[in-house]
């Protein structure tokens, strides 16, 4: 099994769906959220932007984007909690869905009746929100932190666009990742991960250090790196690598409960272990997506334990 690394086509950077792939339009943003404004300051090159390392201005940014763009008026997360990027997670979300229109004679599934299962969906809830505006999917999301969960489910019912299409379930065991949250017999279109990056506490407090150095030594009028965040949105015992070899192997133990199975790879060193990781689970097939975002380079790895017929009856039972 040789894994498929695909390029999107055009531009290199930000997906052609992803509408963040401008420079921020600051005016039109500070008139979505006018307490954007208040963080909002001139480049010195004929531009605006904000402080990216100020946790304050990123969270009202974020506000902005989900407000204009997604539709989403009541958007916060508790202080220390992981505040995304929101145009990486939109990435994410429009790569996933060329992934599904391949089994679907190359047209987008849209609607409710495509169901996303979001591994940890944190208390942003970002990518159900994402999902829902640009394509009408239903998701489930799991998750294992308390005041992360009581968080996203306060904004699902807060926000009419997704209340009633957007399920969240308590993850109970720290090893567990779909066992214990997918019923027996349920199935799902896809499901998407972003795993926790580092392998220590230690290591994810010396990585914050770094993105804020960084972020101060060079002025940036994007954002590159997340803010904030716990335990479970930050590290687990062996990192990136541990944690997408664990939801394989859990994976192969349920392999017709989804069509598509997909986590970011940060680490393009960790990407020989986890294709090792799917030739002994037996994957049918796989996919490396590249996402590019600046100086940032990721990738998306997608495997399923389905052929393209059965992938295809799946669909059809679910519409």
């Amino acid at each position: 099994m040789t894994p498929r690394t695909e390029i999107p086509p055009g531009k290199p950077g930000l997906h052609s769906r992803n509408p963040h792939r401008a420079r921020y339009d600051f005016a039109q943003l500070t008139r979505a959220c006018p307490p954007l404004a208040a963080f909002v300051r001139p480049t010195g090159h004929g531009g605006d932007s904000i402080d990216f390392a100020h946790p304050a201005a990123v969270k009202a940014l974020n506000q902005a984007l989900l407000k204009q763009f997604y539709g989403v008026a009541a958007w916060d997360i508790p202080d220390g909690y992981l505040c995304p990027p929101i145009p990486g997670r939109a990435d994410y979300i429009h790569h996933a869905a060329d992934l599904l229109a391949a089994d679907n004679r190359c047209v987008i599934p849209r609607g409710p009746q495509v169901t996303i299962l979001d591994v940890g969906v944190g208390a942003n809830c970002v990518y159900p929100i994402i999902g829902r505006h640009e394509y009408g999917w239903r998701f489930v999301g799991s998750e294992i932190d308390a005041v992360a969960l009581a968080n996203a489910r306060r904004l699902v019912a807060e926000n009419p666009t997704l209340a009633g299409h957007v399920e969240l379930r308590a993850q109970t065991s720290s090893r567990a990742i779909f066992r214990g949250v997918v019923a027996t017999g349920e199935t799902f279109d896809l499901a998407l991960c972003n795993p926790p990056f580092h392998a220590s506490p230690t290591a994810a407090q010396a990585g914050t250090a770094r993105k804020v150095k960084n972020l101060n030594q060079k002025k940036r009028s994007e954002p590159v790196l997340n803010f904030g965040g716990q335990a479970a949105e930050l590290w687990c015992d062996g990192g990136e690598l541990a944690f997408v070899r664990r939801m394989i192997a859990e994976s192969a133990q349920i392999p017709a409960s989804c069509g598509w199975f997909t986590s970011l790879v940060s680490k393009s060193a960790n990407l020989p272990a986890v294709y090792r990781a799917l030739q002994a689970a037996k994957a049918a097939d796989t996919h490396t997506l590249a996402m590019n975002q600046g100086q940032k380079q990721s990738r998306i790895v997608a495997w399923t334990f389905l052929n393209e017929e059965q992938r295809n009856a799946l669909r059809t039972r679910r519409s």
